[in-house]
């Protein structure tokens, strides 16, 4: 996310548009930081450039539950195993929680399931997009998935390599066979919190907050990240969906909680202010969409392939292009929706074309 120019602000309104962070995290080996009685927060390590995933341990009176799981690793197994010998003392694991189906959040969901004899909790939307992103991964580079590509103009050579990538994730996981299942304004009571569902959208489908209202606590998984903003990715499942809107939509949804909340996060470290970072996160998305209303006036036409070259002027591996551009395309599809740009699908090249409305009203 692009700095913020503190240069011409008063010392007043400095002091406040900084995040407070006010625990130094624990280092990604099983290590431990507690939060609150009965609220431990640990880190798993990633050998990717997000070296880590914060992972969290709620005490219930009879056992614990994790949040989150980490990446399907033997590394990861080993330090589960060494967490729960550890910490847990005389009670046992008896449940896992994932946010989001993003394996690493659920990638050891169901090695955690048998290991420990324990259900699964998870919203609808999370568990069902997991299995059929586990069942597409047997298809890759289906029809329909080269199609999109192509309508979206990227190069063949360039589809080819982003499909190869995704066949070679060495990530990928099993759906877990069977979940619990979680309900926004549901409310889990583990000793001696009361945890309410909060459901976000436009990273996944039906990302779950947890909530504590009395405590100021929200376990935000990737809803509200300190350091980076969270990849809002259309893809050839939901081609003209309105990922950025349903975000827009969840950060404005936190932004009506308690602004004294302490953020426990996926990533980076726990902080407080998370009204500002909210709102630092709907300018982010704004200034884009800006960037992309500068961009269609310099032009006659163009694909998502060249607005993402556009907006990710860097060289990017195959797996960040396929991100990048499902990030593009979630932008695209909100000015297309709010009839700022017009998009013609109706090519002979196949390949769909993107214009200013005001330049096809004043040429028409």
């Amino acid at each position: 996310m692009k700095s913020m120019n503190l240069t011409d602000r008063p010392p007043s309104l400095i002091r406040h548009n900084f995040l407070e962070y006010p625990m130094a995290p624990p280092l990604a080996d099983g290590s431990m930081v507690e939060i609150a009685d009965g609220l431990l927060w640990l880190r798993m390590p990633m050998p990717m450039s997000l070296d880590h995933i914060n992972v969290y341990l709620l005490e219930d009176d009879d056992g614990w539950f994790i949040l989150d799981t980490g990446l399907h690793t033997e590394q990861t197994q080993k330090l589960w195993l060494k967490v729960a010998k550890q910490y847990c003392h005389d009670k046992t694991i008896k449940g896992v929680i994932c946010t989001h189906f993003h394996y690493d959040h659920s990638g050891l969901a169901g090695w955690l399931m048998e290991t420990f004899n324990v259900p699964l909790y998870m919203t609808h939307g999370e568990f069902f997009t997991l299995k059929s992103f586990n069942g597409a991964f047997a298809s890759l580079g289906n029809d329909h998935q080269l199609d999109f590509y192509h309508q979206a103009g990227m190069p063949q050579d360039e589809v080819l390599r982003v499909i190869d990538a995704c066949r070679k994730d060495p990530f990928v996981q099993y759906c877990p066979p069977s979940y619990s299942r979680m309900r926004a304004g549901d409310v889990l009571t583990i000793g001696k919190r009361r945890w309410q569902i909060v459901i976000g959208e436009g990273h996944s489908p039906e990302h779950a907050c947890l909530y504590c209202e009395e405590d100021k606590i929200i376990l935000a998984g990737d809803q509200l990240l300190p350091h980076i903003s969270s990849n809002i990715l259309v893809n050839e499942f939901e081609p003209q969906g309105q990922q950025l809107a349903n975000w827009f939509r969840s950060l404005e949804l936190i932004q009506t909680l308690d602004p004294q909340t302490l953020v426990l996060p996926a990533h980076g470290p726990i902080f407080r202010q998370m009204h500002l970072r909210a709102q630092q996160l709907i300018d982010h998305h704004v200034e884009t969409l800006d960037k992309l209303r500068i961009f269609v006036n310099e032009k006659a036409g163009f694909t998502a392939y060249e607005a993402m070259k556009y907006l990710f002027n860097r060289k990017l591996s195959a797996f960040d292009s396929m991100m990048a551009l499902g990030e593009t395309l979630a932008h695209l599809n909100w000015l297309e929706a709010n009839n700022e740009f017009l998009c013609q699908r109706d090519n002979d090249s196949g390949i769909n074309t993107y214009l200013s409305i005001v330049k096809t009203k004043n040429t028409g």
